[in-house]
């Protein structure tokens, strides 16, 4: 099959969306698909990339490291005529997800929408702790699901999210899948030579993007905690972005610059290792839809402690991969569990390593890609051959105008539903309120 993909994030920026956008991509070329994927320009992207296309973009939107790519339509074509793709995945509801819809329609292909991310978290980047915006985002994102013809939710919770705010599209549950083996094949050693940390020094770690939406504040006043509590420990941050330098100001005004190691973005065996040199695995976001890293510490071996949120708590089974904490743990709550779970003894710990590894199984990439192929062959099954839009004008300008009136509508939906109802509940908005405030 031929699957053209549209993100609006993408390699080299780092997080979660990226590599899953990236994994999938390869391991659908690894089974012999053919997969473009039509991704925003980023600082420091390779000049020559093979199977991708980039679209001009605002670098650094509004202070975060995201960038914003113009919605064309237009200059893809030729290129799209040539690949003659059989499937649309679009991996965000606005921007380049407009455009997947565009290229669906006029090609009558089947749209796939990938809900990665809970967007109504994320208003900070726009209009710090505005309501109205929180709503439209949402309606916004919810109205874009009726708009394809099936949905991929990364988890349990955001399926059932989706489906209390009347999404009415089918919707699948695939998480986004990981190499379990490679992240099982992380050396510690060197990873503590690296760093210069005591190869029996106990050691809390923390991988992922480091911005406002992933609760940092909360996780440094935890950490704090939890090496005042343990004077021969260590906490290892490994990942960049917005929040490094208020975390690293926290820490040097606390006295803890000797203890806490800032590794920046690392990829790779650096990753793997990082993992592996980790004894705990400390998670405090409320705000995601998976929590990808949660599944590649567990395939290293590590137990996790994190908040009770939608992703997370289809991951830590409470007491044994881990601590499953309610939302509304204090940071001294949190410090405590770390500390408790990395003072266990030989035996107990090791439970826990086994547990962990193979609550990871669960979420392996082979498993994840024979999900996604079989939708990917019942959707194109069900539907016509595709069309290029030179084949037949005046069906294509159809079929394209009904496509703009939809998204239109949408837009014009969300904005009455978010300006015109009062009240956060609007939408079921505060599934998390706990989520909303830190």
């Amino acid at each position: 099959m031929n699957i053209v993909m549209f993100t609006n994030t993408f390699t080299p920026h780092v997080g979660g969306v990226a590599r899953a956008v990236s994994g999938l991509a390869d391991g659908l070329r690894g089974k012999g698909h053919c997969v473009l994927v039509v991704a925003p320009t980023f600082r420091g992207y390779p000049e020559h990339e093979e199977g991708v296309i980039r679209i001009p973009a605002v670098q650094r939107f509004a202070g975060s490291d995201f960038s914003m790519p113009l919605p064309v339509t237009l200059p893809l074509r030729a290129d799209l005529d040539a690949f003659e793709p059989d499937i649309v995945h679009s991996h965000h509801p606005f921007l380049l997800g407009d455009t997947a819809l565009r290229v669906a329609a006029g090609r009558k292909i089947p749209a796939v929408f990938t809900y990665h991310t809970r967007y109504e978290l994320y208003d900070h980047y726009v209009a710090q702790d505005s309501d109205v915006l929180k709503r439209l985002v949402l309606k916004l994102a919810l109205g874009y699901c009726d708009l394809c013809d099936h949905v991929i939710a990364p988890s349990e919770s955001i399926a059932r999210i989706l489906a209390s705010n009347g999404v009415k599209v089918p919707v699948s549950v695939i998480p986004s899948g990981i190499d379990c083996s490679y992240f099982a094949s992380g050396n510690a050693a060197r990873a503590r030579d690296l760093l210069a940390i005591p190869a029996d020094a106990p050691v809390a770690g923390h991988v992922g993007r480091l911005a406002p939406e992933k609760n940092l504040a909360f996780l440094a006043d935890a950490l704090t905690e939890f090496l005042t509590q343990n004077d021969d420990a260590y906490f290892v941050v490994t990942g960049d972005g917005p929040m490094r330098a208020p975390m690293q100001r926290h820490f040097h005004d606390k006295g803890f610059d000797r203890r806490v190691r800032f590794t920046g973005v690392l990829t790779g065996g650096d990753l793997a290792d990082a993992y592996a040199a980790m004894d705990i695995f400390a998670f405090s976001s409320l705000s995601e839809t998976q929590g990808l890293v949660l599944a590649e510490a567990m395939a290293s071996g590590t137990p996790v402690v994190a908040l009770d949120a939608p992703g997370a708590r289809e991951v830590v089974r409470d007491r044994i991969n881990g601590r499953l904490l309610a939302a509304e743990a204090s940071a001294v709550d949190f410090a405590t569990a770390l500390s408790s779970l990395i003072r266990l003894n030989e035996t107990e710990m090791q439970r826990m390593q086994k547990a962990a590894h193979e609550t990871a199984e669960a979420f392996s990439a082979e498993t994840a890609l024979l999900r996604t192929i079989a939708l990917y062959e019942g959707l194109a099954a069900r539907g016509g051959p595709p069309v290029k839009p030179a084949d037949d004008l005046w069906e294509t300008a159809k079929r394209r105008i009904a496509r703009e009136i939809e998204l239109f509508g949408n837009v014009a939906h969300a904005v009455s539903d978010a300006v015109l109802v009062e009240g956060p509940e609007n939408g079921n908005l505060q599934k998390n309120p706990a989520g909303a405030k830190r």
